[in-house]
């Protein structure tokens, strides 16, 4: 009998530990990709493209207002999602709409 393959967030989880990042980080990517698989209503991300990331990524910027940071971890646990999981790079060229960098005035110190 075949082997059950493992559903992707396991995966991803083994990966994470097996490189030795920390709980953190395996938490932060896990609910990053866990979210980039809702959004898309449950897609698996080896059938996804390069215009399903640039949606990913974008919506929070322009709906949910989310920091810069936030964005980035976002594109980050998908790096790590489709370079060490799936095996595969990234399509090139991805240009999502990048959440902006705070105003300060001098008068918020």
């Amino acid at each position: 009998m075949a082997a059950k393959p493992s559903k992707i967030l396991d995966r991803v989880r083994r990966c994470i530990r097996l490189k030795g990042y920390s709980i953190r980080t395996e938490r932060a990517y896990v609910s990053g990709i866990k979210g980039y698989i809702l959004f898309h209503n449950k897609g698996h991300p080896q059938e996804m493209g390069k215009a399903e990331i640039e949606r990913f990524l974008s919506h929070p910027a322009i709906k949910l207002n989310v920091s810069k940071s936030t964005q980035n971890q976002a594109f980050n646990a998908l790096l790590f999602l489709y370079r060490e999981v799936l095996e595969r790079d990234l399509p090139a060229g991805i240009s999502a709409y990048r959440a902006k960098k705070p105003v300060r005035s001098p008068l918020d110190s």
